[in-house]
């Protein structure tokens, strides 16, 4: 267990802290790839909790855990908050934050892939055409089961890995959220890489926050913060004014594509899908004229 316990030493320290026991800061262990959803999500948390009063301080620790792995680690405690896309599993076994935050965007996904594979996805009409291509995802991760529920055929790999196995042709696509493909074909590069610009894949897929089982409060916190800066309009402020929407906006070209629409099986019956304000359109999405 990483959680710290403070001591209280002399008579001073106890004053302090039978004055002013709302000072006490809770220390939270996450850890984190460091990449655009990472810093995102951490805004989101640090937004939730100060509206919901909640003191606390994050200890951020570095690194690149499969998704079994963090799920294990916050299961056992060594973990307080992860995030993910959301599968029954997952919310039988942590607490789920039951709010979206990215409004539903992960769900649309559009294609990195080899520059050879650009002519033949400019030719696809069907959803069967679009089975014949092989895909990529990442071990464990919810899309995969998806693609596959779909009748997709994928591959499942660590995340390093894929970006370079799109380059070797090792499978054809690499679906992406809508708005992360260009940050990580560009920063790549000396791989062959491209971003199709005609295809969106489209299905629910809710990006929750997941808390150990450990720590209830700090679920319901995580909660009560995130409702009141939806109500009061700062979630969305922030949601919006992030490079993720602004890119995808500017670049996603969302008007202009070809859209298919698949099931995601894995949704618990509590996926609070006919909340309006909890969901983002595809009009949203298009650039203001």
């Amino acid at each position: 267990m990483w959680r710290v316990v403070g001591q209280v030493v002399g008579v001073a320290a106890l004053w302090v802290s039978l004055a002013a026991p709302s000072q006490a800061r809770e220390l939270l262990h996450m850890v984190s790839r460091g990449d655009h959803n990472a810093r995102y999500t951490e805004t989101m948390i640090r937004l939730a909790l100060d509206k919901a009063g909640y003191a606390y301080t994050l200890n951020i620790h570095p690194g690149d855990l499969t998704a079994a792995r963090q799920q294990r680690d916050t299961r056992e405690g060594r973990i307080d908050i992860m995030w993910s896309a959301t599968s029954r599993e997952l919310e039988e076994t942590l607490l789920p934050v039951r709010i979206p935050l990215y409004k539903g965007l992960i769900g649309h996904r559009i294609f990195i892939t080899h520059p050879d594979n650009i002519e033949r996805l400019n030719t696809v009409e069907t959803l069967d055409q679009l089975r014949a291509f092989s895909y990529g995802q990442g071990v464990d991760w919810p899309d995969a089961r998806i693609l596959k529920d779909n009748g997709f055929d994928v591959r499942e790999e660590s995340f390093d890995r894929l970006i370079t196995m799109v380059h070797a042709k090792r499978f054809e696509i690499f679906p992406r959220g809508v708005h992360e493909p260009w940050s990580e074909v560009s920063n790549r590069p000396g791989l062959e890489l491209s971003i199709d610009a005609r295809i969106m894949l489209v299905y629910p897929m809710p990006f929750y926050l997941f808390v150990t089982p450990e720590h209830p409060e700090l679920a319901q916190a995580l909660e009560r913060g995130l409702m009141r800066a939806i109500e009061d309009g700062s979630f969305d402020r922030l949601f919006r004014s992030s490079p993720m929407v602004q890119a995808v906006i500017n670049r996603a070209g969302v008007g202009q594509r070809k859209v298919f629409f698949l099931e995601n099986r894995a949704l618990s019956d509590q996926t609070p899908l006919e909340d309006p304000r909890l969901w983002v359109s595809l009009e949203e999405l298009a650039p203001s004229s």
